[in-house]
Order: C-alpha cells, then sequence, then structure tokens
C-alpha cells in the first residue's frame, strides 16, 4: 500500500474518535483513519485504541491480545487516559508497538509516524501504583515495621528535598548528609533485625514520589537503534547532571562538575567505540559468545585509558615540582587502570544483545532488545558499568592528587584543595570499600542478590538485582565467609528467638493479670474495708 494512502484503523469513543478522526490526518501525513473495520479496502497499516476511563488491566489485556490476532502484522497504539495509573511494569507488559498517555495532536502524529516506519514508542506516567497491601490484615510486628519505615521514608523525602540543589553552606550540607546516612542505616538495620518481614515491606514506602514520565522512542528495531536509543537516554541524564542517591560515598563526587561529566560522557563514547569493534570483529560472525565476552575485558584497560586522556587532556600542562609536565602521560604512569570490580555482572547479557542480536533475558521471559522492558534493563547494566568504572577511574585520580598538589585545582571540587578534606575523604572511600568487601559483599553474595547502580531523573540510585552467585560465595576468603555463616545462623536461631520472646510476654501477662493483679486488687480491697469501718466508727 502507498504511503500516502494507508488506512489506520481506530477504536476510541464517539467524540474522541471524530475528533481525531478529522484532525491528525495532515497535508504532510494524508492517512485515512477509519472508525470501523467495514470501511476499510484492505488491511490497516496502524490499529489505534484509545482506552475509556476507568478501565480494568485484565481486561485491557485480553483485548490487546485479541486486537493483535485480528489485525497482525499491523503494529497496535495503545491511548492511556490521562488518570490511568498502574504499576510500570504491568504497562511494559502490555507488548504494544506503542503506548502514549494522554497526548496531544503533535505527540500522537510523531508516536503514529514512528510506528508506522517500524519503530516504537512508549511515553506514560510512572505514577506510584496504589498500596495493596494496605487493605490486607497485618499483624502488630507487620504494624510496628511499616509505621517505622514510614516515619523513616517522610524524614528521607524531607531531607532530599532540602539536598536538592545541595545548599552552598558546607555545615550545613553535611549535617543533613549525614542524617540522611544515619536514616538509610537505621531503615537497613530495622530491615535485617525483623529478617523474613522485610519481604514485601522492604519498598512499601518509597523513599522519592513517582511521578516521573518514561518517555522511550525507536526509530528502528535492530541492535543499533536500541544502542542508540539507550545513548542518547544515558547523555541526557549526564548532561542534566548527577546527584548521588546510592546511600553512600563516590569517588567521582570529589572530582570537579566538569571534569566528571566528561568522564561519565568519554566513557559512554568510548563503549560505543567498544561495540562498533566488536560487531566487525570475527568473533560477532562466529557468534561466539564466551569468545566475546574475553575482548570485552581485553578491551577494558583501553578504554580506561582513553577516557583518562580524554578528560586530563591532550594539551595541558600543569607545574610538578619545577618543570611542566603533560597531564595526562603523567596520569598513565601513576595510575593502576587493571584493577576490576567483582560487583560487575558478566558482561555477556549485554554483549549478546548488542552485538549478537540475542533476546534478553527479563524475569524469565527471552525478549527482543527492542522491547521496553529489555531495553531498561540493557541501559541498567550500561549505567552499572558506566559508573563504577568511572569510580575505578576517579580513585585513581584523587590518590594522584593526593601527591600532586597543583593538580588539584584542574580536577578536584573546590573543599577538596586542602590536603586535610582531601586525605579524609580518601580515608572514608578507603573505609566504606573495606566494609563493602569484609561484610556487605558476603552477605550480598548469601542473598544471591547484586548491587548495581542505574542513573534515574538526575541521580545515581541503587538497584539490588536477584541472581544466583554460589559460585562466586564459594570462593570467598576466610572472614568473609564467616559473614555468610553468621547471617545463616541468624536465619536458623531467629524463629527460635522469636518463639522464645513470645513465649516470655505470655508469661509476663500471666504475671501482671493473674499474680500482680490479684495482690493489688486484694490490698485495694482491704484499703477499702479499712476507710469503711473508720468512718462507721465516726
Amino acid at each position: 500500500m502507498n504511503d500516502q494512502v494507508r488506512e489506520i484503523l481506530l477504536f476510541a469513543p464517539e467524540l474522541l474518535g471524530e475528533s481525531l478522526a478529522a484532525e491528525l490526518p495532515t497535508e504532510s501525513c494524508p492517512w485515512q483513519l477509519k472508525r470501523s473495520a467495514d470501511d476499510l479496502s484492505g488491511h490497516p497499516a496502524l490499529v489505534i485504541w484509545s482506552l475509556p476511563s476507568h478501565p480494568t488491566l485484565v481486561i485491557v489485556q485480553r483485548e490487546i491480545l485479541h486486537l493483535q490476532q485480528r489485525w497482525a502484522p499491523a503494529p497496535l497504539l495503545l491511548v492511556l487516559p490521562d488518570d490511568f495509573r498502574h504499576d510500570p511494569t504491568e504497562l511494559l507488559a502490555l507488548n504494544c508497538d506503542g503506548i502514549v498517555q494522554d497526548p496531544d495532536l503533535v505527540s500522537l502524529r510523531e508516536a503514529v509516524q514512528t510506528l508506522l516506519s517500524g519503530g516504537r514508542v512508549l511515553r506514560v506516567r510512572t505514577g506510584s501504583p496504589q498500596d495493596k497491601a494496605q487493605s490486607q490484615p497485618i499483624g502488630l510486628a507487620q504494624g510496628l515495621l511499616l509505621s517505622g519505615l514510614r516515619q523513616i521514608g517522610r524524614d528521607l523525602q524531607v531531607i532530599e528535598a532540602l539536598l536538592d540543589p545541595p545548599p552552598d553552606h558546607a555545615l550545613l550540607r553535611l549535617l543533613l548528609e549525614g542524617r540522611c546516612r544515619e536514616l538509610r542505616a537505621a531503615r537497613n538495620l530495622l530491615l535485617w533485625i525483623w529478617g523474613p518481614l522485610q519481604m514485601g515491606l522492604a519498598d512499601a514506602v518509597p523513599l522519592r514520589a513517582n511521578n516521573e514520565t518514561l518517555d522511550l522512542t525507536l526509530n528502528e528495531r535492530q541492535p543499533s537503534a536500541v544502542w542508540n536509543a539507550i545513548q542518547q537516554r544515558i547523555e541526557d541524564a549526564v548532561d542534566h547532571g548527577l546527584s548521588n542517591g546510592t546511600g553512600q560515598l563516590l569517588a567521582i563526587e570529589g572530582l570537579n562538575p566538569e571534569r566528571r561529566r566528561d568522564l561519565l560522557l568519554t566513557l559512554l563514547r568510548q563503549l560505543h567505540e567498544v561495540l562498533l569493534r566488536l560487531r566487525q570483529d570475527e568473533l560477532s560472525n562466529a557468534r561466539d559468545a564466551k569468545a566475546l565476552g574475553e575482548r570485552w575485558r581485553s578491551l577494558q584497560i583501553e578504554v580506561k585509558q582513553q577516557a583518562l586522556r580524554s578528560v586530563a587532556g591532550s594539551y595541558v600542562r600543569i607545574p610538578l615540582g619545577e618543570d611542566l609536565v603533560p597531564v595526562a602521560d603523567q596520569l598513565l604512569q601513576r595510575t593502576n587502570l587493571e584493577q576490576l570490580d567483582d560487583e560487575l555482572p558478566d558482561p555477556q547479557s549485554m554483549l549478546s544483545s548488542l552485538v549478537l542480536d540475542q533476546p534478553v533475558l527479563v524475569d524469565g521471559q527471552l525478549l527482543p532488545s527492542d522491547d521496553p522492558r529489555a531495553l531498561m534493563q540493557l541501559e541498567t547494566l550500561i549505567s552499572n558499568w558506566l559508573v563504577r568504572t568511572a569510580e575505578i577511574i576517579g580513585s585513581e585520580l584523587l590518590g594522584v592528587c593526593g601527591n600532586w598538589p597543583e593538580l588539584r585545582r584542574y580536577l578536584l571540587q573546590q573543599d577538596l584543595l586542602s590536603t586535610r578534606e582531601l586525605e579524609r575523604l580518601r580515608n572514608q572511600l578507603n573505609s566504606q570499600s573495606r566494609w563493602q568487601d569484609w561484610v556487605e559483599r558476603p552477605i550480598r553474595l548469601y542473598e544471591s542478590r547484586r548491587l548495581l547502580f542505574q542513573l534515574k531523573s538526575g541521580r545515581i540510585e541503587p538497584l539490588l538485582l536477584t541472581e544466583p552467585r554460589d559460585q562466586e560465595l564459594r570462593q570467598l576468603r576466610w572472614w568473609q565467609q564467616q559473614v555468610a555463616l553468621l547471617v545463616e545462623a541468624r536465619d536458623a536461631l531467629a524463629p527460635q528467638v522469636q518463639a522464645l520472646v513470645r513465649r516470655i510476654g505470655d508469661l509476663m501477662v500471666v504475671l501482671l493479670t493473674q499474680v500482680v493483679g490479684r495482690a493489688i486488687g486484694l490490698i485495694g480491697r482491704g484499703i477499702a474495708q479499712g476507710m469503711g469501718r473508720s468512718l462507721g466508727r465516726g
């Protein structure tokens, strides 16, 4: 069918359907919108379904399946009303080629053009879903835990609002950040003490209101188009500035904001070059995923070196003692870029999709890379690699600046020009790294969880991903294995301790009601009788 006379089948309420049929086509987009299947002269190029108000998700899923079976291979564009609020994961699972929420004519016309050209569109508001747990009865222990989490969540919201943007007063900022770390530690301690009760309640109180817009457009469905969309989203996030929402110190926070931005963008560009090189490599033609992963690891040092050279500047010279020396060459000599981050996941899950065009495993389903759920997972993996690689380079730069005072004005924040402040930050980072390596990482390995960093809403935020890590658990050193053993012992003893506390509580109730209560009653009765006799004699 000619592009100029494409027919679009529209399902919408009466007034809205008439308005769209009259105003959506233009001279540059001369589509023919049909309100009924009987009016079609052939197979439609696109099916648009505008949902009525307050639809149930089960009905929507059933109708989408029916439309896809009836009008395949025509893409389906789902238009959601403004008051449609559901979990974003449920919206992504609808498996539509396009989903837009309360669009205007311009954005709806752009979405139609993208779908007709073979792309995908996703533009919805990810409002917080209704808390289903509120309608379910909970016990006293769950109620106390949920109340504590809510109080901590409210306090964290206030402090995070005061820190965005950070205050100019350095002392106030340190106090707020310290209080924020205390609240997060208290929240983690509550969840750790109550043990199994954290299941289902850890995310019951969101720390931030989730009123964001999920905007994703793919002009094509090839792996290169998926990578371009991810790259553009990450570049936009970095360009707008990133704050630290991880609850821990980051080495890149010590860098000058401009140098931090250059480092992240340079790493992203280097990743683009690596993907292009891997696609042109013979391993890509052989589709050998294992060899592809080894090739990726061999390129990591080169990627870090090129990023470091770009951040330092190829022609920048700074005094070192009595001589002017090139910064890039000195940094490459003084830094150790061969170290690896043990928390980085296996790169095959990322490379197999972006290089070999293989499906992505998401929640037990194999999805193509252009599926929004697969794309969001790939974006999380790339963001995690970006932040963790930048952390390795940032920590090395802080170490070089400790021995090269003239370099601090060029690379670091203004408050780190002081030797005392710089050494304090380095000591805090070293202590945090040891605590993570000795305590927190063994616990995460035993719980089969991996800590990822994602770029979300202008912040670097943590994400705990559940995956088997038994092989890494067996490779732990002796001290780390003892930490995992302590966690296992706590899980084994927790039911007995809870039962003992419950029995002691029941015993205290019996003592207070049957023994102490009766004794107090007898004493009160004796006092009343004595007062009665005294009054009678009077």
